[in-house]
């Protein structure tokens, strides 16, 4: 977290953009790895029609969470005031492991049922859960094309989004940085190199 001093009022802004990206790696991954092991089992109906099964579910799943809430996010997005001088900007490993912290048993449950899902239907868990983690991943980089098209970063406070989402109905609004400041690049990547200061 970045730190300077701050007077009373002070709160903790993370980046939407990685938020939203930070569970896709761990459904992408653990999704392929369930649906290799489901392609190992006959199940019930069979390899092949679980295979074409998840191939649906994969772009099924893809095609909703990016989606899903998109015109809140917009909203959100177009109605955001620039961050005040008192901030913290938290790091994006920090945001990462808070938001995997906080879906980890979820990922879990997720990983055990796609694979228990293969002695039915061969594969098709496996493919649904890299489906949304393939989702999640083209709504962040389509958040970061808005951030570049808007020359700014969204930003929302973490006390928000601690058990939420971070275009959910505790979020009532984004805050604005330049597009140098923290340490991620729009979207939500590593920046390839560290910035020695950051913009407001």
């Amino acid at each position: 977290m970045r730190r300077s001093v701050v007077g009373r009022g002070a709160y903790a802004l993370a980046r939407v953009a990685v938020i939203v990206r930070a569970p896709a790696g761990w459904l992408w991954w653990p999704g392929v790895l369930a649906a290799g092991i489901g392609a190992l089992v006959p199940g019930l109906t069979g390899r092949r029609i679980g295979t074409l099964a998840g191939a649906a579910l994969f772009l099924i799943a893809a095609a909703v969470v990016f989606v899903v809430r998109r015109r809140r996010y917009l909203e959100l997005a177009r109605a955001a005031s620039r961050a005040g001088k008192s901030v913290f900007l938290q790091d994006r490993a920090v945001t990462v492991r808070a938001r995997r912290r906080a879906l980890r048993w979820w990922l879990l449950v997720a990983f055990l049922a796609a694979v228990g899902s293969s002695f039915a239907v061969p594969a098709a868990g496996g493919m649904l859960m890299a489906g949304l983690g393939a989702g999640l991943w083209a709504k962040a980089l389509w958040l970061g094309r808005w951030e570049r098209t808007n020359d700014v970063l969204l930003w929302v406070r973490t006390d928000r989004v601690a058990r939420g989402r971070p275009a959910g109905k505790v979020v009532n609004a984004y805050q604005t940085t330049g597009i140098v400041a923290g340490d991620a690049a729009p979207g939500g990547a590593r920046r390839s190199r560290p910035l020695a200061a950051a913009a407001r």
